[in-house]
């Protein structure tokens, strides 16, 4: 089998340098590229770890693997693995037809209707957009007429999908970390002004609102399962704050990662058939796992230092892996 490649990053590397150790035969290819369906006529397969964020890869990523995928050639991710990436609301209903533990989640798609569930529902809520990543746009309600304004804005103008002000606390709050550079800080207070390109195309978010239940959490557990293997990091709140993801504080020690999460994730990756899949878990008020969101892609660095992974069977197998390698393993076989 040969293996079509495309080196857009995250992954990609890694692929290319798990072909090469192996000896298996592989192309690199250019998605983007108008010929790329002739460039793939002589592979039999084809990777791409395409982001969210990224303007090209937000307007055809998923149709250009569909169609790949539907003429027999295998991809990775395939449709089991992204029909629900960055779309929360899909995600919602997904995970509630297959009965998983789920945070409560609610969406409405009228104003009036929304509006009549937040006279009678109780806050704090967590107010989030149906695509992003990192914590962006994630919003803790706590009062009813913050949640009318956010409803209101919804049903008109909507909200950007480039939160300009929060990505701007988010640098400064990396800079502090010592994670980024002053120059990365300054280049946010640019983009109070000027727009990303993912910004103008994507255009706002509004039509709809989400909406999911608020669990005081001082960590979430992120569990990522490839294949018939699961591996494991828990994520530190931020300070102040009540979000973990994008917060940069890992722990990777198994010994503090929740085995019921890991049983979970390979439960519910059962039914998914998902070839790479990342569920992100809190915990309610009697201490039960339950999943708030779900993605294929993961940043490799933050599992580098992860102290093994478990098979399906929850059997623990200490020291490094390579979860890049297992899914050309799986694509192979």
């Amino acid at each position: 089998m040969k293996i079509a490649i495309h080196p857009s990053g995250g992954f990609a590397g890694r692929w290319i340098a798990y072909c090469r150790e192996k000896s298996i035969p592989y192309k690199i290819v250019n998605c983007y590229d108008n010929t790329i369906i002739k460039q793939l006529e002589d592979c039999d397969a084809l990777m791409w770890h395409f982001s969210h964020a990224h303007p090209k890869d937000f307007l055809f990523a998923k149709q250009l693997l569909y169609a790949i995928q539907l003429t027999g050639k295998k991809v990775f991710p395939d449709f089991h693995t992204i029909w629900h990436f960055d779309d929360k609301t899909g995600q919602k209903y997904l995970l509630e037809a297959i009965h998983t533990p789920i945070a409560p989640t609610y969406v409405f798609y009228s104003k009036y209707e929304a509006l009549d569930w937040l006279s009678a529902t109780t806050l704090p809520k967590v107010f989030k957009l149906r695509s992003g990543a990192g914590s962006c746009h994630v919003k803790l309600v706590k009062t009813k007429q913050k949640a009318s304004k956010m409803i209101k804005k919804m049903f008109g103008k909507g909200f950007s999908q480039y939160d300009k002000w929060g990505n701007l606390k988010e640098r400064i709050y990396q800079y502090k970390k010592g994670k980024t550079t002053l120059f990365n800080v300054l280049k946010g207070v640019v983009r109070l002004i000027y727009p990303t390109d993912f910004a103008k195309i994507a255009g706002r978010e509004k039509g709809y609102v989400y909406f999911q239940d608020f669990f005081p959490n001082k960590f979430d557990i992120r569990i990522v399962v490839v294949g018939n293997k699961a591996f494991g990091i828990k994520r530190m709140v931020r300070s102040n704050d009540f979000r973990a993801s994008g917060s940069g504080c890992i722990i990777h020690r198994k010994s503090e990662i929740d085995e019921r999460c890991v049983q979970i994730a390979f439960e519910t990756n059962d039914v998914l058939q998902s070839q790479s899949v990342a569920y992100d878990f809190i915990y309610d008020y009697n201490n039960n796992p339950l999943i708030i969101e779900i993605s294929y892609g993961f940043s490799p660095e933050g599992y580098e230092d992860c102290e093994g992974y478990w098979d399906k069977n929850l059997n623990w197998h200490h020291g490094s892996f390579n979860p890049y390698g297992w899914m050309i393993d799986n694509l192979l076989e």
